[in-house]
């Protein structure tokens, strides 16, 4: 903590940090361990968090994240999607494929940003606020790769005609951005993908995972 700060805000955001992390909740007990405070302090945190909320606390006493979070969520995609536009513009000009930002949205897969080449003839038609499983196409493949931890994975994921007849798919996943789980990668009319394609859109992924940071 330095002297700019505030410890009160500090608190309270390591508290949904924590909640954030756990599937089950936390006690109040919990958080006072785990942030080194006594429970008189946790219990104001909550109670303001809860005003907001941020934060809800179940029969049981334990807290968890609230659906106010939500509300804080919707307004990330607008700029995740500016971060990445520049490299989504650089990947679809250089492959002459629709390039997308793809990231998970509960058990789905959502395309957030897409970019269309300029100079082909023709090219997939996929648009931003287009869902499908994370079991499917490319992009979501490559975001449960990612999740797996699947080192026997080259680093992309490549498909054909899971989300649309005639088209195929490359995508990378983001790597090593807190808190978002995502993937970038372009879609074409063609019956396989081009050998370069797989580590330039590893490339293009970087690009936005770093702009991100």
């Amino acid at each position: 903590m330095t002297a700019e700060t505030s410890q009160t805000l500090d608190r309270g955001l390591r508290v949904l940090k924590l909640l954030a992390d756990t599937d089950h909740g936390l006690t109040v007990t919990e958080l006072s361990t785990k942030l080194g405070v006594n429970r008189t302090v946790v219990y104001r945190l909550l109670a303001t968090l809860e005003q907001h909320a941020l934060v809800r606390r179940d029969i049981g006493g334990r807290a968890r994240v609230g659906l106010g979070v939500l509300r804080l969520g919707r307004q990330v995609h607008p700029l995740v999607r500016e971060a990445a536009l520049p490299a989504l513009r650089s990947l679809a000009e250089d492959i002459g494929a629709t390039a997308h930002l793809t990231l998970v949205d509960g058990t789905e897969a959502l395309a957030v940003a897409v970019v269309e080449p300029t100079w082909t003839d023709y090219h997939v038609a996929y648009r931003a606020g287009f869902r499908h499983p994370l079991d499917r196409g490319a992009a979501g493949r490559a975001i449960l790769a990612a999740r797996r931890g699947d080192t026997d994975h080259p680093g992309y994921a490549l498909t054909h005609g899971e989300l649309e007849a005639g088209a195929s798919g490359a995508a990378a996943p983001l790597l090593g951005v807190l808190g978002i789980e995502g993937s970038v990668g372009v879609v074409m009319l063609s019956d396989s993908v081009p050998e370069r394609v797989g580590p330039r859109v590893m490339e293009a992924a970087k690009e936005v995972a770093d702009a991100l940071r």
